[in-house]
């Protein structure tokens, strides 16, 4: 294939990405939290610990007293307070590595099955033949067999397979590592805890992004040892490494999903409703499966569906890239421009990432939200500088693009408006998101409000702000698809999506921050630490949760636009130049594919559900049955709720994994190319609206529920305190909203994307043998 300078840009920035992700870990570990003394050797026979600050001043400590420690002035807290955080912190490491370890002996058999699908389907399409055959798109010349594209095409899988769960599992890694070091931050103030906490994220962001970057470029160099100047054969086989990625997701994002929310609204409903006590107290059984459910949902599930959406978008505009004028040409930097852009996207946030930690540093509770939203402004600006430089640099002035049959002429600034239409129309979606979701504006607020009169009413207020907050998004990303592809064709729109993507550590970042700030709050309120300790992680938290909700409309958005991209690209591979709705097979595939959502939906929930009432059960049982729990002489039996969260979470994602994955294999090989063609777009169309309703809805009954207890206003006051009837309302809307925006609404932009890549990975095998019943 050649060397050229993209050769030396996209490895040498995967790996300075990967080398700033491990300096920031460096930062983080430097806040201690390890044994020292064996078990009992403590005060009252609890295991002593050591906790270092970033000042390397060491401070023994062992888990007898309470109250104040003499460094008040420091920000300290008691040492039994910081002891049990390190034993709170190691339980939850060990229940999320317990769960994900189970979650990966199923996923690995999964793998194994479906992999063995894919090289027997891409195999038969020439019955296993092993001679050469004439190229789709360049005519007049051959191309490898059809049994090696098979091969290749599996390898990819596999490779993207192992590559997400080795993402999620990263991140996992990191956020249960640093929860507990944000708390003991925040003894010596906002600014320190909030560095503990986005630095943590970072690592994620930027680990993540790299490793897919670098396993990619690696992939592609391997894989053209074989292929050489069958660049078609290629960039086809390696669309198999987005339908790894995605596979792993939509497991990690459900089950994950499952578990979070199962636990979650056991403990809510009978803590918070029927014993009335905070969300995280000690004697609640839940509390710890809740906490769990936070790093192996929120950030693992998330970290592999981010990347999912990565590796599809990547793949899609290679494919497309492939058959063009510059792919014709073996133009490897052209080809390669979406892995240039991811790693200029790299280096802008790098530096975006800089202006959180060191620059401007966070000094005040009030300056920790526009941290974060400023991280999103930056990001952006810069990368819109360096798209224009890599478009220039990278690609001809002129080329021609594949358009369904025909050759579609384009320029390079063309290329590069699609990049800057995908990244402001993600940051657009990203503050349409917050503004209906964040207790700073009015449409929380007026939820809040409507828990006056009661559940029923809140409920009904938040199903109308879900509704609702679909209109922006969805208009800015049809404003997307229409100039990108105006300008570009299919390219333009993949190239958009990865335009959205290519400040995806940043994003990685503010939403691991999330969860692990939502862990810190939870292990201060368990460690009994000083009100002033849970106040700071609190409005860690607070931020968080607006910052998740955004991070769930951007990748709702990416996910739109990739699904777009790869239907455009199975289209082409499938040789369909039209699809006319008026068509009794696409019409009815259409009606199918926009019910495919709900049915998914309808799946998850009830999945939550189920897992909730064996939940609740369990709390209830605990309340009533050990003696002095209630007062806080005995201690719950956490472990048997993190064991009912892992079993119905195992059990239950395995049917909405099936419906996902069969559906196009189904539709496709027994009702051809034009009816699976309606099911895509059925379930783009559909899926993108239930999937922001569904989650900007949770996100405004959470917050809701947030304002009325923080109580920061008169108005909250009006509502509150906890307990009130305002109050109960509130938690009923919330844990109504929790499997929404938590467990159906994320996944819904997985299954849009995995059918779509899915249907491309798939479509010779259609277009050769598609179409059994109705050709």
């Amino acid at each position: 294939m050649g060397f050229s300078v993209a050769d030396a840009v996209i490895p040498a920035c995967a790996v300075v990405g990967i080398a700033f992700a491990l300096w920031q870990w460096f930062l983080v570990a430097k806040v201690k939290v390890s044994a020292y003394a064996p078990a009992g050797n403590g005060v009252h026979g609890r295991p002593v610990f050591r906790t270092e600050d970033e000042g390397g001043e060491d401070t023994r400590i062992g888990g007898g007293g309470g109250g104040e420690s003499d460094d008040e002035e420091d920000g300290g807290d008691g040492p039994a307070a910081v002891a049990r955080c390190a034993e709170i912190q190691n339980a939850i490491s060990v229940g999320a590595n317990s769960f994900l370890f189970t979650q990966y002996k199923y996923l690995a058999a999964f793998t194994v099955i479906f992999a063995v699908v894919i090289f027997l389907f891409l195999g038969s399409v020439h019955r296993f033949s092993t001679a050469s055959q004439p190229c789709q798109y360049t005519k007049g010349k051959t191309c490898k067999p059809a049994l090696a594209n098979a091969v290749f095409t599996t390898m990819a899988f596999l490779l993207g397979a192992v590559t997400s769960v080795v993402s999620g599992f990263l991140g996992m890694r990191i956020a249960t590592f640093a929860n507990a070091r944000t708390t003991l931050e925040a003894r010596r103030g906002i600014g320190a805890a909030f560095a503990t906490a986005f630095r943590s994220g970072a690592v994620m962001g930027f680990l993540l992004s790299s490793l897919g970057l670098l396993v990619l470029y690696v992939a592609i160099k391997l894989f053209g040892l074989y292929y050489h100047d069958d660049w078609e054969g290629l960039y086809e086989s390696i669309t198999g490494y987005g339908l790894g990625g995605s596979s792993m997701a939509l497991f990690g994002r459900v089950g994950g999903g499952i578990y979070t929310k199962a636990a979650d609204v056991g403990a809510d409903l009978v803590g918070k409703v029927e014993r009335n006590i905070p969300e995280d107290d000690p004697r609640n059984p839940a509390v710890i499966a809740d906490n769990v459910g936070d790093n192996v949902g929120d950030i693992a599930g998330m970290g592999s569906d981010l990347f999912g959406s990565y590796a599809e978008s990547t793949c899609a505009a290679l494919f497309v890239a492939s058959i063009s004028s510059f792919g014709a040409d073996h133009d490897f930097a052209a080809v390669c421009y979406p892995l240039l852009i991811s790693s200029a996207g790299l280096v802008v946030c790098l530096v975006t990432t800089l202006f959180a930690t060191d620059f401007f540093k966070v000094k005040t509770v009030r300056g920790v939200a526009p941290a974060l939203k400023l991280q999103l402004i930056i990001s952006t600006a810069l990368m819109t500088v360096a798209a224009l430089v890599v478009t220039f640099a990278a690609l001809p002035a002129k080329f021609t693009m594949f358009d369904f049959g025909e050759q579609k002429q384009v320029k390079n600034w063309h290329v590069f408006f699609c990049v800057a239409i995908g990244l402001w129309a993600g940051l657009a979606i990203g503050f349409t998101t917050e503004y209906f979701t964040s207790n700073a504006y009015s449409p929380v607020r007026d939820v809040a409000d409507s828990c006056r009169t009661g559940a029923a009413t809140n409920v009904i207020f938040g199903l109308a702000l879900g509704y609702k907050s679909v209109i922006v998004p969805v208009l800015a990303i049809a404003l997307s698809i229409y100039v990108s592809f105006t300008l570009a064709s299919i390219y333009g729109i993949a190239i958009a999506a990865l335009g959205m993507l290519s400040t995806v550590a940043t994003g990685l970042a503010i939403d691991a921050y999330g969860p692990i700030s939502d862990n810190a709050g939870g292990i201060a309120e368990m460690a009994g630490m000083s009100r002033r300790i849970r106040q700071r992680t609190d409005a860690l938290d607070a931020a968080g949760n607006t910052t998740a909700a955004i991070g769930k409309g951007f990748a709702i958005g990416s996910a739109a636009l990739v699904s777009l991209a790869l239907f455009g690209a199975f289209v082409s591979r499938a040789g369909v130049t039209v699809i006319n709705v008026l068509s009794p097979k696409v019409f009815a595939g259409m009606l199918a594919g926009g019910m495919l959502p709900y049915w998914f939906s309808a799946m998850t929930m009830k999945s939550v559900g189920s897992a909730a009432l064996k939940m609740v059960e369990e709390v209830r049982r605990q309340f009533s049955t050990i003696q002095g729990l209630m007062e806080g002489r005995a201690t719950p039996d956490y472990a048997s709720c993190v064991r009912i969260s892992t079993d119905a979470s195992l059990r239950e994602m395995m049917p909405p994994g099936a419906l996902v994955l069969l559906a196009p294999l189904v539709v496709g090989t027994f009702f051809g190319v034009h009816t699976l063609a309606g099911l895509l777009a059925g379930a783009l169309v559909s899926g993108v609206q239930v999937a922001i309703s569904a989650s900007n809805s949770g996100g405004a009954w959470d917050n809701a529920k947030k304002y009325i207890e923080a109580g920061a206003s008169e108005h909250a006051k009006s509502l509150g305190p906890k307990g009130s009837e305002a109050h109960m309302a509130a938690v009923i809307g919330d844990t109504i909203g929790d499997p929404l925006k938590d467990t159906s609404g994320p996944s819904l932009n997985i299954l849009i994307k995995l059918m779509a890549v899915e249907s491309l990975v798939f479509a010779p095998f259609f277009a050769a043998h598609g179409g059994l019943i109705v050709n």
